[in-house]
């Protein structure tokens, strides 16, 4: 067996405890739990009070963010359903920016209200709390370093929906993209771009923002005519066809004023600019825009006024002479010609053989 084998090869016998030495063991030990144990008591219970308040006060003040959101919901649908309700609080953008409000809020208050408890048990435990928050401010510098960007985007998004610079549903130019807003979220906007695209945009990265979907909108169309038509007639026809667009649902409710002539933008030899502007609800103008040219073009053409304008057709111009470039022909390229003769210098005589005579 193991232990015959180890009580064979230590034959020493085991140290015995007297009964007087145990009973002082336990006396001495028996004084220390008396004298200490209320200190433990009033610790623990400091402890439990400490986490009680502290769940408590979180329960309440996390309840009271959730009422809130719901009456700020609630007023959102209330206004929905009259006649410019859907347009000037729209239920979806204000919950979704009522929710991450309140979501920013309870994570806030969470953390304050529990790293507060928590530093306060620590310090029931006697533990120094400064090297523990010097390390901590060490910590959060450095993670502030290498986390700037995130913090940066946070931030911005934090006050990008505490403004309300814009929501869902706002047709926005971010600079680095544009389109229709469909999630707005604390670090990242979703943007679905003309052609369907969903543009992930950083907060951080939005330096400006042009909200096309506050306040109003302007439509403006040009009519080009020739310059021989009465003005007088062509303001009649325009103010007639925008009168009876702002009579016609639903362009009477995106219609915010009448249909104004500001006059002539432009006067050439060949035609004429009339420039016509209208207000219109956010959003909606490219739709008036449209509507508003087909109606005076149809009014324009059922009494005789013609539209002109555009590009002017290409005139084709004659191809180039590929001889233009070459110099004309000179007399001297012919060489039996007189004055290529009388330029020509004339030979050197040729001298006599040797052994004829000079003279015959």
């Amino acid at each position: 067996m193991p232990w015959s084998a180890l009580l064979a090869a230590d034959p020493s016998p085991p140290p015995q405890v007297s009964f007087d030495e145990a009973a002082k063991q336990a006396n001495e030990a028996a004084g220390w739990v008396e004298e200490n144990w209320t200190t433990w008591v009033n610790t623990g219970l400091r402890i439990i009070l400490i986490l009680v308040i502290a769940l408590v006060l979180r329960m309440l003040i996390r309840r009271a963010l959730t009422k809130l959101i719901e009456r700020m919901n609630r007023s959102a649908q209330a206004v929905q359903g009259t006649a410019l309700g859907g347009l000037l609080v729209n239920a979806e953008r204000r919950r979704q920016r009522s929710e991450a409000i309140g979501s920013v809020l309870r994570s806030v208050a969470s953390f304050l209200i529990l790293g507060t408890a928590a530093l306060m048990i620590l310090g029931a435990f006697k533990i120094d709390l400064a090297p523990l928050l010097a390390s901590a401010g060490v910590a959060g510098v450095a993670i502030g370093f290498g986390a700037r960007n995130l913090v940066t985007d946070f931030l911005s998004g934090v006050f990008m929906i505490l403004e309300d610079q814009y929501g869902v549903g706002d047709s926005i130019d971010a600079g680095v993209a544009s389109g229709e807003v469909i999630e707005v979220g604390l670090r990242v906007t979703k943007l679905r771009g003309d052609n369907g695209e969903i543009w992930y945009v950083r907060n951080g990265e939005i330096k400006r923002i042009g909200n096309l979907s506050q306040g109003w909108s302007t439509a403006a169309v040009d009519v080009t005519v020739r310059p021989t038509e009465d003005l007088d007639r062509v303001r009649t026809l325009i103010t007639g066809a925008g009168e009876s667009l702002a009579k016609e649902e639903p362009w009477n409710e995106r219609l915010w004023g009448p249909v104004e002539i500001l006059g002539l933008s432009e006067v050439l030899l060949d035609s004429m600019t009339v420039r016509v502007s209208a207000k219109t609800m956010p959003g909606k103008s490219l739709g008036v825009e449209r509507e508003l040219r087909w109606r005076i073009k149809r009014a324009l053409d059922a009494a005789g006024v013609r539209i002109v304008g555009g590009l002017p057709a290409a005139v084709e111009e004659p191809a180039a002479d590929p001889t233009a470039g070459m110099a004309p022909p000179s007399v001297f390229a012919n060489a039996s010609s007189p004055q290529s003769t009388a330029a020509t210098p004339i030979a050197p005589p040729v001298p006599p053989a040797a052994g004829q005579s000079l003279h015959k």
